[in-house]
């Protein structure tokens, strides 16, 4: 009896230590970064316990995630893609019936919840174009090119009306990014972008008011510096305010004296840089460096077309959200309402990033059982 329970205990312990594991180093630096996050909202929120719970509550959720997703095998995630391609899909569709938000339709209140399903196709997108290109041949010729091309530009068009121009080009980026992953050659690409410079003249004469007002406030804030140009400006100020070193953690005075916008969502780089000064910004600029190097990492060593396309994809539009936040609060690049991967308050964003890394976690510890 004791011999047969030995033996049982010893196949339980066998089974679990097969089944996919975490990769400890990305999960290390993404609990790092999550924590960077809540003490930054912490000081940008004036000390909110219930604002710091808030988002642990979430990074809980999206913790959760992970672990479910990473125990899913790649195979099967490629099996349900057309399904939750076509459910995001679908929840775009939704918004635009009976959507709410704050001058735009973006959300879908449940009662319980509230999340914006354009963040679901954040990962649905690059899911999609990875199903269709990994049956066929590569590089891809141009019929597939233009299949790919149908694929990316439904979502993204229901999303730029919402109107949420920004969120539309996060999207489209994720999906173009499986398919520049897939070996396209240079001249291709270079045609491609070619076709996209000449159609930016026509999606000027589409672009709402306020939209093309802050493409002309990127250009020169200064013009209208205590309206339209009021968040670059403030931004830059806070930036530049914290030196080498930093006020220190509770010490920046944008935020606290009201001067810095959105100061916990889109502009808390600007919090973090006066807070902690250069040094700081090299630092938290380093984790997101080796969170993406780690994720690339993962992608080259992926055993199949789908999970190599998926997870290169995953880890180049986490880069583009850093460039994109970065680059919105130094004023280099036009205000477009992208929060900081992690570090800006926000549940939808941080759920579904954490679910993209879930994905990343189960192509690392499957890559072995695949063929």
């Amino acid at each position: 009896m004791i011999a047969a329970y030995r033996h049982r205990l010893g196949r339980l312990v066998r089974r679990l230590w097969s089944r996919p594991r975490l990769d400890l180093p990305l999960l290390g630096a993404l609990t790092a970064l999550a924590m960077v996050g809540l003490a930054t909202l912490y000081s940008a929120g004036d000390e909110s316990l219930s604002l710091v719970g808030s988002q642990a509550g979430r990074f809980v959720l999206g913790a959760i995630m992970l672990v479910l997703v990473s125990r899913i095998s790649p195979t099967l995630l490629r099996t349900w893609t057309p399904w939750l391609y076509a459910f995001s899909t679908a929840l775009l569709v939704v918004v635009a019936v009976i959507g709410e938000g704050k001058g735009a339709y973006r959300w879908l209140d449940l009662g319980v919840v509230r999340f914006q399903p354009s963040e679901l196709c954040k990962l649905t997108m690059p899911m999609m174009v990875a199903w269709y290109l990994h049956p066929r041949q590569l590089p891809p010729r141009w019929k597939d090119i233009f299949a790919v091309g149908i694929l990316i530009a439904v979502p993204a068009a229901l999303i730029a009306e919402q109107p949420d121009l920004g969120t539309a080009l996060l999207v489209a980026g994720s999906g173009a990014f499986a398919l520049f992953l897939s070996g396209m050659s240079w001249r291709r690409i270079a045609l491609l972008l070619g076709l996209v410079v000449a159609a930016l003249p026509v999606a000027w004469h589409f672009m709402h008011g306020y939209q093309r007002q802050r493409v002309m406030t990127f250009i020169n804030p200064e013009s209208d510096p205590l309206g339209t140009g009021w968040h670059i400006i403030q931004s830059k100020i806070a930036v530049g305010s914290g030196g080498i070193f930093g006020k220190g953690w509770h010490h920046g005075t944008q935020s606290r004296l009201e001067f810095l916008p959105e100061h916990t969502t889109d502009f808390i780089f600007a919090v973090f840089g006066e807070e902690f000064g250069l040094v700081g910004a090299i630092v938290l600029i380093a984790l997101y460096a080796f969170i993406i190097g780690r994720s690339l990492w993962i992608a080259m060593e992926a055993r199949d077309t789908y999970s190599r396309l998926l997870t290169g994809a995953i880890a180049m539009s986490f880069f583009v959200y850093v460039i994109v936040n970065g680059g919105m609060i130094t004023g280099l690049l036009p205000v477009v309402g992208v929060p900081l991967p992690l570090v800006s308050y926000g549940g939808t964003s941080a759920v579904s990033l954490l679910t993209g890394f879930g994905v990343l976690m189960s192509v690392h510890a499957h890559r072995k059982l695949l063929e």
